[in-house]
């Protein structure tokens, strides 16, 4: 029997055996939530466990990407919070980012609150942590959420969003031609940014830089990979306006414009300060910039349009705040 032959079939069992850990995750359930905002039926899928009827259970959102639904297969991250006792919830929002009602409308994050309130109808949760997260459009939903209804969450982490969507359309046009993110944001307004005051309102009332300064006390950690916008969708500079937004406001130091063209061009900082080059098990990823403002956080690593749920779970597992 040669190496080659038992490194085959160590690779084969392993991988039989993380598709097995796959299945072993509980299914979820599906329910239809009325939206309270214009009576339109939204599904909603959920986990939760049984000690969740009787005892104060932490409520876990997770919030689909850009081109997805409730559909999406987001399987590690429910599978953090089934090996936490976390009750998952992974609404729908108007689903796929290219209808006028989605895109972080009104209507979307109604339904964000419309699927909590079922929840905590249903089920025995613990105000005191509520947690968000999302990816990519999910990234982009999750600071929005956090910036029109703080006073909602305990704790948001945004991974790789897209803070301000005028920019972000400008970003995916090239030569005068839009590509599929700038269509679908066309799609998602009604026109372009600038073709008039009703759609640049809209612009602004769904970009999360313009409402992020009234998070207050509420926890926010951003974070994005340096290559991202290179080999990605959503360039750096997104996540940095989205933390800028909250320093601003805390009258916190930001990060500079010469520190985000450093991390656009060179990928690094050319002074990077002590934070910026902390060790983070738990990411397992070199750090490019991290930086504080209150309890609100970013952190640039090495990396692209990806995320790392557990990075994510250790840190919103550590925050309590009063909810209504």
């Amino acid at each position: 029997m040669t190496v080659r032959f038992i490194v085959l079939v160590l690779a084969a069992v392993l991988s039989l055996h993380s598709v097995r850990a796959d299945e072993l995750l509980p299914p979820l359930t599906e329910v239809a939530v009325t939206s309270t905002l214009d009576g339109e039926s939204q599904p909603v899928l959920y986990w939760a466990p049984e000690v969740a009827a009787t005892k104060p259970t932490v409520l876990f959102v997770f919030l689909h990407s850009w081109s997805s639904d409730h559909k999406q297969d987001n399987s590690k991250w429910q599978k953090q919070a089934v090996e936490n006792g976390w009750i998952y919830l992974h609404p729908n929002f108007r689903g796929v980012n290219n209808s006028l009602k989605a895109c972080g409308s009104r209507f979307a994050r109604q339904d964000i609150l419309d699927a909590i309130d079922f929840a905590q109808q249903k089920f025995n949760v613990d105000r005191t942590r509520v947690y968000l997260a999302g990816v990519s459009g999910g990234g982009h939903m999750s600071m929005l959420m956090a910036g029109h209804h703080p006073e909602r969450f305990s704790a948001v982490s945004a991974w790789v969003g897209i803070s301000e969507l005028a920019d972000w359309h400008a970003f995916h046009v090239k030569d005068g031609v839009p590509g599929k993110y700038a269509k679908m944001i066309q799609q998602s307004f009604g026109g372009v940014p600038g073709a008039g005051d009703a759609i640049d309102a809209e612009f602004r009332d769904r970009s999360p830089v313009y409402h992020l300064p009234r998070v207050g006390d509420l926890p926010v950690d951003i974070f994005a990979g340096v290559n991202d916008g290179h080999a990605g969708s959503v360039p750096v500079r997104h996540s940095i306006m989205g933390f800028n937004a909250i320093a601003r406001a805390h009258q916190s130091a930001l990060v500079s414009a010469a520190e985000m063209e450093q991390l656009w061009t060179q990928r690094k900082l050319s002074d990077p300060r002590p934070t910026d080059k902390e060790a983070d098990a738990v990411l397992g990823r070199d750090i490019k910039l991290r930086r504080t403002s209150q309890s609100s956080r970013v952190t640039i690593f090495e990396g692209g349009h990806e995320s790392i749920p557990e990075a994510a779970i250790e840190w919103l597992a550590t925050k309590r705040r009063a909810t209504p």
